[in-house]
């Protein structure tokens, strides 16, 4: 008789089962959210690594181009996009706006540039290879460059005739801070670069 007792008393009560299963789902819950928060963190840091990328890419092709490229003539003035470049002559300056250039390749050819160019809220580089014809964006709308403090400048551009004899170098500065998804980031990059063609 106590035996057939002891069997009927055995096992879990209604109550014990649902506490069990209640802390059972608040761990998975607690869980999956540290798991969907890391998730979402690791997206965010892909996505802005991928944005720094984009400037630092956009840096070594300038730099890549005006590598091989002569003629360098300082743009001042204004931040807004020129319809035409003016002047061939080279022109050296310490706080330019941008950079045109010869290209390398047969003479003659449209001038390339680059420049800061500033439109309401926003300021980013534009490049033009058509004599300033026509400009393309070239960093993401995400990224916005600090005009105070972002500058293209030029030594050693004037010829030997003119009484320079420096080779000439530019260093493009650029300062300001990516937005995305609510994150300012800060960001500074810059890059010396000189002609490859001897100038002196």
């Amino acid at each position: 008789m106590s035996n057939k007792q002891n069997k009927k008393e055995s096992g879990y009560t209604l109550i014990e089962t649902m506490i069990a299963v209640s802390l059972f789902i608040i761990i998975v819950m607690v869980g999956m959210g540290a798991l969907l928060n890391a998730n979402l963190l690791h997206q965010k840091s892909q996505n802005m690594r991928s944005l720094l990328d984009n400037m630092s890419f956009v840096i070594e092709d300038m730099g890549r181009n005006l590598r091989t490229g002569s003629g360098y003539h300082c743009i001042s003035g204004g931040g807004v996009a020129e319809s035409s470049l003016g002047s061939n002559t080279p022109l050296s300056g310490q706080n330019c706006w941008g950079i045109s250039f010869e290209p390398a390749g047969p003479l003659g050819s449209p001038q390339w540039a680059y420049e800061i160019v500033t439109q309401g809220n926003s300021s980013f580089i534009v490049r033009s290879t058509d004599n300033g014809a026509t400009w393309v964006q070239l960093t993401p709308d995400e990224a916005i460059i600090d005009t105070t403090a972002s500058y293209f400048s030029i030594l050693g551009a004037e010829p030997p005739s003119a009484g320079d004899n420096q080779q000439p170098l530019t260093t493009i500065h650029l300062v300001g801070r990516i937005i995305y998804k609510n994150v300012t980031t800060p960001f500074s990059l810059q890059t010396s670069v000189s002609q490859r063609q001897i100038d002196i």
